[in-house]
């Protein structure tokens, strides 16, 4: 198969790298705020086959430079970069869109303010903790991760966020071995590139925005809330299934955890193709 086709957006205060693959109906993925395009390279092929799959580096990270690096950001200036993608690429019919973390965030936003521009939205994981109940706890992770990133730098504040997402905050047992794919573990130096600006400006915002329950209600027809069948009481899993039960929606159970779309590549992506078609 041929590699995708390359492309340079220029959006308010950035320019966004992108890359196309296949033919059909436009499904647009939004990666997490640690990754970027690349984080889909072990769906976007396969999808290809029914879709025109679009996947960008979000500004800010990876090929996709900001104007100005230390301009402040916002899930409503990421969500119409999206949008801005979705016009290019189907001017003239409704998208398709996938997002995880706080792509999935972005993908919410989008849904709540142009429905008639996306045909459905699956949101994996979307960490909107401002609607759970104990939220005034999770405020106060944030404050801490900033504090310690202040004070004592990238890592340590990298530490306090792990451990705040884990299942009631657990004291973390020995790492996981996990064997990633080839494409995953080449990624790893980009993302690390990314961390400061992913742990300082994405968490922060992304992590504090409030979504508009009451229109999601009205658009739950289009929304499918997904979370990772190995993530069930970590703190990402949480708003989606509180969003689904408040929505009387299926929660859907994709395989692995937060992390599912590069641990478990095949099954995912055609658990998200089933997703699209309901």
């Amino acid at each position: 198969m041929t590699g995708p086709t390359i492309g340079n957006l220029r959006v308010n205060g950035a320019i966004l790298r992108y890359e196309v693959r296949g033919h059909g109906p436009l499904l647009l993925l939004i990666p997490g705020g640690s990754g970027g395009a690349a984080s889909f390279d072990g769906i976007a092929d396969d999808l290809a086959a029914e879709y025109t799959v679009a996947t960008y580096d979000p500004r800010g990270l990876s090929r996709s430079p900001l104007d100005d690096p230390a301009a402040e950001q916002t899930v409503a200036e990421h969500a119409d970069d999206a949008l801005r993608i979705v016009d290019l690429l189907s001017p003239g019919e409704p998208a398709r869109v996938f997002g995880t973390s706080s792509g999935a965030i972005a993908a919410l936003h989008l849904l709540t303010v142009r429905p008639e521009r996306l045909e459905r939205v699956v949101a994996h994981e979307p960490p909107v903790v401002e609607v759970l109940p104990d939220v005034l706890e999770h405020r106060a992770l944030l404050a801490r991760v900033g504090e310690t990133l202040r004070t004592q730098g990238l890592m340590p504040a990298m530490a306090v966020f792990a451990a705040g997402l884990r299942k009631g905050g657990d004291t973390p047992g020995p790492p996981a071995q996990v064997a990633l794919p080839p494409q995953a573990a080449a990624r790893a130096e980009r993302t690390m590139a990314d961390l400061p600006y992913f742990v300082g400006r994405i968490v922060p915002a992304f992590m504090s925005y409030v979504p508009d329950v009451d229109r999601l209600e009205a658009l739950s027809e289009r929304l499918v809330l997904a979370c990772g069948q190995d993530s069930r009481g970590e703190l990402p899993y949480r708003p989606a299934a509180f969003l689904a039960e408040r929505l009387g929606a299926e929660l859907r159970h994709f395989p692995g955890g937060h992390t599912g779309l590069t641990t478990h590549p095949a099954e995912f992506g055609e658990l998200l193709r089933k997703a699209f078609r309901a």
